[in-house]
């Protein structure tokens, strides 16, 4: 059954969201005995700014996505240089960026000015696992963080709730957990219902004037969607 949303659900979430929004933003530092203490999960700090040139060499190899989904025959299957248009096909687009990722709707109002998407999996129907990897850069770093941090945000307010998703050939509903963090990096899981366990790993994160937003999906999922970031930031710092 689709959980029906109402303007006062929206509220109520959305300012839960804001007060708390504060303490999961990027770069976090603890204090022990008056020292701030970065964490050790935190970015790189170090990482220059990136030109549009380089965002190929921040995408990960199809042998890199391989490894970390446990796979050994996926492909890439979609890759471009603009955002997509799923806005349609969701039940309550407030929740879009939760379902999607590389959504034009989403990055719109970031100021974003260059992205590279692309999506992997198994060449043959019912495959095992499917991957997304988006790079998107922006003016500044400032920009890459809000952008982030109002994602974040915007995934809180979906938490605990489903999402009917149609297009022209599938129609499914999905269930929408609540934001974890780990370290620099923001994570949601969904679950797709009466699937055999399908559910992915949604994760984004910036460094530099650079977000990155992944999507890991497998009958069973685990931390692949934060790897395939930390291994995307990594790329970043290499540059």
């Amino acid at each position: 059954m689709t959980w029906v949303r109402t303007s006062v659900d929206r509220c109520a979430r959305l300012c839960a969201a804001l007060a708390v929004v504060a303490a999961a933003t990027l770069g976090c530092a603890s204090t022990v005995e008056g020292v701030a203490v970065r964490d050790v999960d935190a970015n790189p700090t170090n990482v220059q700014p990136l030109r549009e040139s380089q965002l190929d060499d921040v995408m990960l190899s199809i042998a890199q996505l391989n490894g970390i989904a446990g796979a050994t025959q996926m492909e890439v299957v979609l890759s471009g240089e603009r955002m997509s248009d799923n806005s349609d096909a969701v039940s309550d687009p407030d929740c879009l960026g939760s379902i999607f990722g590389a959504e034009d709707l989403v990055y719109r109002s970031s100021k974003w000015t260059a992205v590279r998407d692309q999506v992997a999996r198994e060449p043959q129907d019912g495959n095992a696992h499917w991957a997304e990897q988006t790079a998107v850069l922006y003016p500044t770093e400032q920009l890459a963080v809000d952008f982030v941090e109002k994602s974040t945000s915007s995934w809180r307010g979906c938490g605990g709730f489903s999402v009917a998703v149609d297009d022209d050939t599938t129609s499914s509903i999905w269930r929408i957990d609540d934001v974890r963090i780990h370290g620099d990096v923001v994570t949601q899981r969904i679950a797709q219902e009466d699937s055999d366990g399908w559910e992915c790993q949604h994760a984004m994160s910036a460094v530099a004037n650079l977000s990155v937003e992944t999507i890991a999906c497998a009958f069973g999922i685990n931390d692949e969607a934060v790897s395939m970031v930390s291994a995307m930031i990594a790329n970043a710092a290499r540059i």
